[in-house]
């Protein structure tokens, strides 16, 4: 379409005129050829195709500047406002919508067999930032729950009474095929899955994106849960690859701050068992995932 762009406008001229055949009858001035007629008419045809396709192809040529390949998205995150997780909490009504003073209730459903190890790191974070009022129950669906999974939430330091507290948050180990989620809104659907779960609870520190910083964490939350916790060796060795080089340029999954992407890529490595072959960028980024206390608690259910 280049090349016919590009010579389009030399063959455009009109349809040079056709020389009566020898023999023939010459028709009155006042007549045309029906043939001569028909292929004028096929000539105007081509040429307003011709040109409707140069003005697309001269369109796409302004719209495309650089291929996707080089695109580089490094500044773009950059500009975003990170604010450090264990700042002021962000306004917990706002997100979660006015309960009438009560207080407001996270409950997740989540099958022993498989734990969430990211909603109980996001859950120790959270701890940093809010009064949290943690419990752990089991259902009766499920006859034994191994005793470091009962206290995964560790004890209450002090109790104090339920109003004082800012949000409940109460885990029932119960025989799920995945963990579900549900608060006091009585209106809200249960949210499914490991990631979506993580993406929500994350979103309560009050943090904001762009949305090119937000696509890149939903990426890798979902590339941690269905590649690299669910995926095949294949597709696990393509996933750390990735991350090697992601973390080549920079200290977290995307930009500068731990992000939920930073906390189910951790987790689902924990899951897979691949921890310790690595690569060496990602290496370096586990350590300072463990650094953190959350996570380190979070490694004492591993042991």
């Amino acid at each position: 379409a280049a090349v016919l762009a590009e010579h389009l406008p030399t063959c455009m001229y009109p349809l040079p005129n056709l020389h009566r055949a020898p023999g023939t009858a010459a028709l009155p001035q006042d007549e045309v050829d029906p043939s001569l007629q028909a292929l004028e008419s096929r000539q105007e045809e081509i040429l307003k195709r011709l040109y409707e396709l140069k003005s697309a192809v001269d369109g796409l040529s302004k719209m495309i500047q650089t291929p996707d390949a080089d695109f580089d998205v490094t500044n773009i995150i950059q500009t975003d406002e990170f604010s450090p997780l264990t700042a002021n909490g962000a306004d917990l009504d706002l997100m979660l919508g006015k309960d009438y003073g009560a207080l407001k209730d996270v409950v997740i459903n989540a099958n022993p067999s498989l734990p969430p190890l990211s909603l109980l790191v996001i859950h120790s974070l959270l701890c940093e930032r809010y009064k949290i009022l943690s419990a752990v129950h089991t259902h009766s669906s499920v006859k034994s729950v191994p005793e470091n999974l009962l206290k995964c939430f560790g004890e209450q330091s002090k109790k104090q009474p339920r109003h004082e507290y800012q949000l409940g948050f109460t885990l029932i180990w119960k025989d799920v095929p995945k963990p579900q989620m549900k608060f006091s809104v009585q209106t809200m659907c249960p949210i499914e899955g490991e990631g979506n779960i993580a993406r929500f609870l994350f979103s309560l520190f009050g943090q904001k994106y762009n949305a090119v910083t937000s696509t890149l964490i939903d990426s890798w939350v979902d590339t941690a849960i269905f590649q690299l916790k669910e995926g095949s060796s294949k597709e696990r060795g393509a996933v750390l690859r990735s991350m090697n080089a992601a973390l080549g340029k920079s200290s977290w999954l995307v930009g500068n701050e731990l992000t939920v992407a930073d906390v189910v890529a951790w987790c689902a490595l924990q899951h897979t068992g691949t921890a310790n072959t690595a690569p060496a960028n990602v290496q370096k980024w586990m350590k300072s995932c463990e650094n953190l206390a959350p996570f380190s608690s979070v490694m004492k259910l591993l042991k």
